[in-house]
This record gives C-alpha cells, sequence and structure tokens, in this order.
C-alpha cells in the first residue's frame, strides 16, 4: 500500500516541528520520493545523523510503505 505525500509530511513535521519540507512524488505511484527538509535540529549533525533523524521520523515506514525516498537535508540559511 503506497504512503500518502501528505502523510510522509505530516510525519517529518511533527518530529521536526521547525522543519521546511518539500516533498516530489517521483513516479506517481506514491512509494518513489523525493524530499528536502530544512531544520534547524540539523545544526551540528553529520549528513548521515540527519537522514537518520528523518527516517526515525517515518516510524519503520521505510522499506514497508514507502519504497524509495531521495533524501537531501540541510539547516536553514542564517
Amino acid at each position: 500500500m503506497p504512503m500518502d505525500l501528505g502523510e510522509l509530511e505530516r510525519m517529518i513535521k511533527q518530529a521536526l516541528p521547525d522543519a521546511t519540507v518539500t516533498i516530489e512524488d517521483l513516479r506517481g505511484d506514491g512509494d518513489h520520493y523525493a524530499a528536502h527538509v530544512v531544520s534547524s535540529s540539523f545544526a551540528g549533525k553529520s549528513r548521515v545523523q540527519q537522514h537518520q533523524m528523518v527516517y526515525q521520523a517515518l516510524q519503520g515506514r521505510m522499506g514497508n510503505e514507502l519504497h524509495a525516498l531521495a533524501l537531501q537535508t540541510s539547516v536553514p540559511e542564517a
């Protein structure tokens, strides 16, 4: 069962309340998304740690309802 784009965004924003989240459905199938997440919570964290924070927000749905996620993370511009 595909994951709804709105649900994906809601889960990320719930875990990272200050995040700006941009999501694109790459194939129109609800299984392949690209996401850009900008959050001050990422400050001082490595790229791997930032991605782990987003995956943690998805509560185990990565690899199940969500087949593929091309992920970009960054801290807000000063």
